[in-house]
């Protein structure tokens, strides 16, 4: 029962330590912290706080809770995918050609512009109103996630993304010269 205890605190003290309290603070890519979270676990094992079972357990619980994040990520990401390509009658290989080759959604769709943008805003009040159920979220957060729902989407949706300079995998502002955060050169 103290092992448990001890594992517990360590596994909450590393989460402070990393300043954030998800899943994503051992994550490799993102600022070195996944080296961060090496090092403190290594440190808590030389210690005799933890043992290195224990913290092989808390590595292979954070790896797979990344792996069901991003499956989610995944997921919701071909939902929006299909509601796009449904609402305009096209396939995705042709919605991501075009997308690549810098057209926004807003050229995409034409005169389904306004079709697409309520499409997408039913689309996001869904999940706001799914995930609300599931106390995932404060119906407070939800109504000011909803205030502004239709201005984020039209402004997504007129946003030209391209594949120019900078741009790759990610997001970020600036899209429509290129430039922006990705996995793009720089």
């Amino acid at each position: 029962m103290k092992e448990k205890i001890i594992a517990a605190t360590a596994v909450a003290g590393l989460t402070l330590a990393l300043g954030t309290a998800g899943v994503a603070s051992a994550h490799d890519n993102k600022m070195g912290r996944g080296d961060k979270a090496a090092a403190v676990l290594g440190d808590l094992v030389a210690k005799g706080t933890l043992t290195q079972a224990q913290v092989d357990a808390i590595k292979k619980a954070m790896s797979d809770a990344r792996g069901s994040l991003k499956a989610s990520h995944d997921a919701m990401r071909a939902e929006r995918a299909k509601v796009i390509t449904d609402t305009l009658g096209i396939d995705e290989a042709t919605l991501k050609s075009k997308l690549q080759a810098g057209e926004s959604l807003a050229t995409i769709a034409g005169a389904k512009k306004d079709t697409l943008i309520d499409a997408l805003v039913a689309y996001e009040t869904k999940k706001i109103d799914e995930a609300v159920a599931a106390g995932k979220l404060t119906a407070e957060k939800a109504t000011k996630l909803k205030a502004d729902l239709k201005n984020r989407i039209t402004s997504h949706v007129e946003m030209s993304k391209g594949m120019g300079k900078g741009h790759g995998k990610g997001h970020g502002k600036g899209h429509d010269k290129g430039k922006g955060h990705g996995r793009g050169g720089h």
